[in-house]
């Protein structure tokens, strides 16, 4: 027999070594095999065993099914690695996660694997690495369909093109216009532009216009802007105001003869001075000694606004009115929100009530629910109220009284049964006519805003316990509800709380259940009026869990209450609207509403809340750095209110602005964010920066377009900073003698790891619960 006929033999009792490299390939897609390693895992590395290995790799390689990684290294190919489909979450540095339904954990893919996706558009990924902690780390390989997001950014124009300028932390990548097309934008203006294209290759996208804001700076164009960058409309469409002046306003014989006729019980509004919408009204008259018919009236938008409608499509795509620092963008039209369903005083209004039977102990005797027909006789503003209750004179003062003596009973059951109170200031601008912020004042939170907040409390959770469930049968039974809830607190997040208070004097105990609630409770009335005020009860907000929407009730334990929904203002909530189709539905014997449908609209009303939110902080950030414009320069005692790896977060004492001391800035030592102790630390002072510290700052940069303000430190204790030298900004840190290259570099490897991982954080619209 011939050498080569006996190596064929040979080869043939050998186990198909073919499959048992593609398997190995397969089995562990993120590995990189040498031949070696490859010969020796299927079927052992003699000499024979190598030659066709290298023969089976030519193969494989040729056929796309393993690729190169590196010196004499091979592993499986993208193409035959499982492709997924997922939406792109960027972050600031160009880097992304990708969020998908067939993996448990985000992706993160960097930006030289990004195939120039963009934030929100859909792909489609291969997964390249898994870690020992679970991570994953992908590759996209096809964009499957661009995002229609919005993006605002700043023109700028030259003879032959038109760049748009963005803000970094929104689109890390300035975006190409045609000139030709758009030879209406001047250099400065603010536009609002959609990506169309991003070829591989091309430094930059290609986008659209959408719409020119107007000059960069000014008021008007800066709330749009924010407006815009949120995807939050700021006016309605043709059609849908079209729809709502088509609405008839009269009230009808037969509206009057299918409701409670309220029109002749003392009814009156309470709201701040600036309202124009009312969609909330009281109502009491004496029943007997010691009895009050006490009626809540809300009105009734569903009456006006049916399913699937114009309006109500587009009221449930908004899911709330957003409030800025100069404006109201309305969830309805003018027509709706502040004409047909505002509760004006000397009109009748149609109204869903939630009615009453209270004795002196604010308990119930009886309750209603249904529609109502109103008429209010008087509009008080918040302040009107107060003074009725403080010199107890003035219109309707008897009432007035006696509502507020109820309130202030159901109040302290409220707090005794475990309830949290929050109470921080909130800070307000002065405006004028251009929006230019002149001062800050405080919105103090008194007696007659407890008033309505305790009677609206009381009517959203009975409303929500009333049609949550029923008696059937001797037993009770479930029915679909939207609830407002509220899980407990994060038991993780409550012991950092308590280490933290520990460096005040302060012991927090408790460590879950309503314990927790009282002992918060106990710790705010301690630190009221202190110095740590604002930084104890902002941590003891974090430390809670956050309110949303769901069909799934767990109770509400900021409120202490197993029932609770949003009833009282659907002017302005959509989860209001459909509270009160729920509550119609139940009143008339209907049968249970289909639960999806409900949490789909839930999980929609959460995000649009949340979106809504970070928009009013941004003009409100926007307004703080207008405000300190004209500062720079200027000192100021302040707080530490936070920090990061970047930099403290100063509190500013007298006006509660925000702004940063950049650790970059910081010229005496090289200063390091400790996480796990939640301090700044200098390595060779061993000087130590904690929340709470009292510091004083000099303001040092605004940038309006960012909404960013930076401070100088000038004080902090009893050691004083010399000013930071402006040519170093753009410099390293001044390493001081006793930190190592070495340290310092892995410090600042550790800070970009640190980046993208808050990055994606900030990103995420909901806790989980």
């Amino acid at each position: 027999m011939s050498k080569k006929d006996q190596n064929q033999q040979k080869m043939a009792t050998i186990p198909d070594r073919s499959s048992l490299i593609i398997n190995l390939f397969r089995e562990f897609p993120d590995n990189k095999f040498s031949l070696k390693h490859l010969a020796s895992a299927s079927g052992g590395a003699t000499k024979e065993g190598r030659w066709r290995t290298q023969e089976i790799v030519r193969e494989l390689l040729a056929e796309g099914t393993i690729e190169e990684a590196g010196r004499d290294k091979y592993r499986l190919s993208r193409r035959e690695r499982p492709h997924m489909v997922g939406i792109v979450d960027m972050i600031s540095t160009g880097a992304m996660y990708i969020k998908s339904d067939e993996v448990e954990n985000d992706v993160y893919v960097s930006q030289r694997n990004s195939a120039n996706a963009l934030n929100g558009d859909k792909v489609e990924f291969v997964i390249t690495r898994h870690s020992r902690h679970g991570s994953l780390e992908g590759e996209i390989t096809r964009i499957i369909e661009r995002s229609r997001k919005p993006y605002v950014g700043i023109a700028q124009v030259s003879d032959h093109y038109i760049f748009v300028k963005m803000d970094p932390r929104r689109l890390p990548m300035d975006v190409y216009l045609a000139k030709k097309e758009n030879e209406t934008i001047e250099d400065g203006d603010k536009v609002v532009i959609r990506i169309t294209d991003w070829p591989l290759g091309s430094k930059s996208p290609s986008g659209e216009l959408i719409e020119v804001l107007g000059k960069a700076g000014e008021n008007n164009t800066e709330m749009h802007a924010i407006l815009a960058e949120y995807g939050l409309p700021y006016h309605f469409e043709k059609n849908v105001e079209d729809a709502a002046e088509k609405i008839p306003s009269e009230i009808t014989k037969q509206d009057y003869a299918e409701r409670r006729d309220m029109r002749k019980v003392t009814t009156f509004t309470i709201d701040p001075a600036d309202a124009k919408d009312f969609d909330d009204a009281l109502s009491i008259r004496k029943i007997k000694e010691g009895v009050w018919e006490v009626g809540i009236h809300i009105a009734d938008v569903t009456h006006y606004v049916k399913p699937r409608s114009v309006i109500d499509n587009e009221a449930e795509e908004r899911g709330t009115s957003v409030y800025l620092v100069d404006r109201t963008i309305p969830m309805l039209p003018e027509k709706l929100s502040n004409e047909l369903c505002s509760l004006r005083p000397h009109e009748e209004k149609l109204c869903f009530s939630a009615i009453f039977n209270l004795n002196e102990n604010a308990e119930i005797l009886e309750e209603w629910f249904g529609r109502t027909v109103i008429y209010s006789d008087r509009r008080f503003t918040y302040e009107e109220a107060q003074q009725v209750i403080e010199t107890g004179q003035g219109d309707l003062a008897e009432e007035i009284l006696t509502l507020n003596k109820l309130a202030q009973t159901m109040r302290r059951e409220r707090f005794r049964n475990g309830a949290v109170s929050f109470q921080r200031e909130e800070a307000k601008f002065k405006l004028d006519a251009e929006g230019k912020p002149l001062g800050v004042y405080f919105k103090e939170q008194k007696e007659a805003n407890q008033l309505i907040e305790e009677f609206m409390l009381l009517a959203n959770k009975r409303v929500a316990e009333f049609c949550g469930r029923r008696k059937q049968n001797g037993r009770t039974v479930q029915r679909t509800m939207v609830y407002r809830v509220h899980d407990s607190p994060d038991e993780e997040k409550l012991d950092k709380f308590r280490t933290f208070v520990l460096r005040f004097g302060y012991v927090f105990k408790a460590q879950k259940g309503r314990a927790v609630a009282k002992e918060i409770n106990q710790l705010l009335g301690e630190v009221k009026g202190r110095f740590e005020e604002n930084v104890i009860s902002n941590l003891a907000v974090r430390s809670m869990a956050k309110a949303f929407y769901s069909t799934d009730n767990i109770g509400h334990y900021g409120l202490a209450f197993p029932y609770y929904t949003h009833f009282t203002s659907p002017i302005r909530r959509y989860p209001d609207m459909m509270v009160h189709r729920l509550l119609a539905r139940y009143l008339e014997g209907g049968r249970s509403a289909d639960r999806n449908t409900y949490e789909k609209l839930c999980e929609h009303a959460s995000e649009r809340e949340l979106v809504a939110a970070e928009a009013e902080r941004a003009s409100i950030k926007y307004k703080m750095v207008e405000f300190m414009l004209d500062k720079i320069g200027q000192t100021f005692e302040g707080h530490i209110s936070g920090m990061n790896d970047w930099g403290i977060y100063v509190e500013l004492d007298d006006t509660h602005i925000e702004g940063m001391i950049p650790l970059r800035d910081l010229q005496d030592d090289f200063y390091q964010f400790d996480e796990n102790r939640y301090e700044v630390y200098g390595h060779r002072s061993k000087n130590v920066f904690t929340l709470g510290d009292a510091v004083r700052i000099r303001v040092k940069r605004t940038d309006l377009q960012k909404r960013q303000l930076d401070f100088e430190l000038v004080q902090h204790g009893d050691r004083y900073f010399e000013p930071s030298d402006p040519a170093s900004e753009s410099s390293n840190i001044r390493k001081p003698s006793g930190v190592s290259k070495k340290e310092e570099k892995k410090s600042r490897k550790n800070k970009k790891k640190k980046e993208d991982r808050s990055s994606k954080s900030k990103k995420k619209k909901r806790s989980k619960r």
